[in-house]
């Protein structure tokens, strides 16, 4: 979630015509045969299943995160930190693929919905924790500050934007620390949490471990929602027929354009700001931009590799699109593609690769050109099986 103002733009679609499709449209029969069968109802049935291992594979790598942290407080060493943030880094490769889940008011961000709470950025460190300059600073200093889940869900985002206490980032900020090398991330000495050497060593261990179990509840929650065979939003959303794939198609062009490509990528490339970067603290937003295309591509593709190397496939709404429209299909699947290459080759560390002059800028340019061009081919995408109006979210 950047904190940046977003604005939701509704979109006409207009209706594609053979005329406009390049010459290969009938290389892709075969594709259209095999997609015939394939309707709004068992895409969005397939959708649902993929959302919960997803998220029950977040889940998990998070419980191995807490369980990571636990050790490390319990008898904090070099070595312990390194396995709990390892541990982060990992359990971020899960997460980052279900923000393809988002924006259209789904468990994640209805009204009520926690992603605020788990992914919020960026943060202001010194409403968490001492920075440069400022030892007493933070929740972790304030010994009037009572740390609970209810507390840290509370202060999350009170009095600013920029006051994140909860989520990824709170828990990146206390195992890595600032970022103030060009060449690395932060550097943050476990003795922070040796008791005799870290100043409030076992209040931070506390929040550490409180942050992390909060995280642990709300990914609890999004499996819940998406069981299988329960009273949830999944039941419901296995019956929405055309109206849950306007909702996939929404999340996939939403953020591709507005959060992706737009706040996420364009807004740091603009601005070159350390702080515009997402997991600044860890240099991992390299990694988080790959997990997001990532993600786009297994719900287009209906096809997610599960954290036990497992592959689950069904149908995407490629397959949907492909009976109405193959060319458009074939050409979507690979502009989508293309995104998630052209991800893969940005350089870490992403905050030197959004330096004017850098080797690193024209591959983030590449990418955020990319996903400008795959959002517009949802559009046309969802016009192809009968979907009139999309509202995306735009930069």
């Amino acid at each position: 979630m950047k904190l940046h103002t977003v604005a939701a733009a509704v979109l006409a679609l207009a209706s594609l015509t053979a005329a406009s499709l390049p010459a290969h449209a009938q290389t892709a029969a075969p594709a259209a045969a095999a997609a015939a069968a394939v309707d709004h109802k068992a895409v969005a049935t397939h959708y649902a299943a993929l959302v919960h291992a997803n998220y029950a594979d977040t889940l998990a790598a998070a419980k191995d995160l807490q369980a990571a942290i636990a050790e490390f407080t319990k008898a904090p060493s070099a070595d312990g930190l390194t396995k709990a943030r390892k541990a982060w880094l990992h359990a971020r490769e899960f997460y980052g693929q279900t923000e393809a889940f988002r924006f259209y008011g789904g468990p994640i961000d209805d009204d009520k919905g926690p992603e605020g709470q788990i992914n919020a950025w960026p943060l202001d460190e010194a409403y968490v924790d001492y920075v440069t300059g400022k030892p007493g600073a933070g929740m972790v200093n304030n010994a009037k500050f009572k740390i609970t889940k209810a507390a840290l869900a509370k202060a999350n985002e009170r009095g600013g934007e920029e006051n994140i206490s909860a989520g990824w980032h709170a828990i990146e900020f206390l195992l890595w620390g600032q970022d103030q090398s060009e060449t690395g991330p932060g550097n943050r000495s476990f003795e922070d949490y040796v008791v005799g050497k870290g100043q409030n060593a076992e209040r931070r261990a506390q929040y550490l471990t409180v942050a992390t179990e909060l995280l642990v509840d709300d990914l609890s929650a999004m499996v819940k929602a998406w069981e299988p065979n329960a009273k949830n939003y999944r039941a419901k959303f296995e019956k929405g027929g055309k109206e849950s794939v306007r909702k996939i198609i929404v999340g996939l062009g939403s953020l591709s354009r507005g959060e992706l490509s737009g706040e996420r990528m364009e807004v740091a490339l603009n601005s070159q700001d350390q702080e515009d970067e997402h997991s600044c603290f860890s240099d991992n937003t390299h990694r988080d931009v790959v997990s997001n295309a990532k993600g786009i591509q297994n719900v287009w593709t209906g096809e997610y590799t599960r954290r036990d190397g497992s592959m689950l496939k069904g149908p995407g709404v490629r397959d949907l699109v492909a009976a109405k429209n193959p060319a458009l299909a074939e050409k979507t699947t690979a502009q989508i593609a293309d995104s998630v290459k052209g991800a893969e080759a940005i350089p870490a560390p992403f905050d030197r690769a959004i330096v004017k002059g850098s080797a690193g800028r024209p591959a983030i340019e590449k990418t955020i050109a990319s996903l400008v061009s795959q959002s517009k081919l949802l559009v046309e995408s969802a016009s192809a099986v009968g979907i009139a109006k999309l509202t995306l979210v735009e930069p």
